[in-house]
């Protein structure tokens, strides 16, 4: 008889815990603050961070990911710097014409023309006037490298459409538009 009662016991706090169970919420939480972390409003006060301030500049030094570095000023004396010396990474396994064309033609074709004369669609409609004619001037490829970056005259930058390498791939190609002119 004792144990059909212990059996009965043991069924009722069984059936009594499974009852309390909620599988849409659980009902204890180990460490609450990873589950539910305290929210910061933008520019509030707060004594979590120095100067009592939640937005922060980022550390002194610091850089976004994925952004590389580019030593050369945005000034005519960083320009005929990087003409002078700035040389390109690529080995000859890396050049790849036909990347660089691709490329060419996606974002320089429309200015600058197919063969780099300086007469693409936009300059034979009159929408940009004074494109050059990549024969009529002195470029080395750390210059179109430059402009590529900075942009020049009524050309802005590709940095942001383009990586760097991708640019170092324009500028090949486009010395190799200059040699067939």
């Amino acid at each position: 008889m004792k144990r059909v009662y212990k059996i009965t016991l043991l069924l009722g706090i069984t059936a009594l815990v499974a009852s309390c169970h909620n599988d849409k919420e659980p009902n204890y939480q180990y460490f609450p603050n990873m589950y539910e972390s305290v929210g910061y409003e933008t520019y509030s006060e707060s004594k979590a961070f120095p100067e009592g301030k939640e937005g922060l500049l980022p550390a002194e030094g610091s850089i976004n990911r994925g952004f590389e570095p580019y030593e050369y000023p945005n000034t005519t004396e960083g320009y005929q710097l990087a003409k002078a010396n700035l040389k390109s990474p690529l080995d000859s396994l890396d050049r790849n014409s036909d990347k660089g064309k691709e490329l060419f033609e996606i974002y320089c074709i429309s200015c600058h023309g197919a063969t780099g004369n300086g007469k693409g669609k936009l300059v034979e409609r009159e929408k940009f006037l004074g494109v050059p004619n990549y024969k009529d001037r002195e470029i080395t490829e750390g210059s179109i490298f430059h402009v590529e970056t900075y942009g020049l005259n009524a050309m802005g930058s590709h940095a942001n459409q383009l990586s760097v390498h991708e640019r170092w791939l324009i500028a090949d190609y486009v010395l190799k538009l200059r040699s067939q002119l």
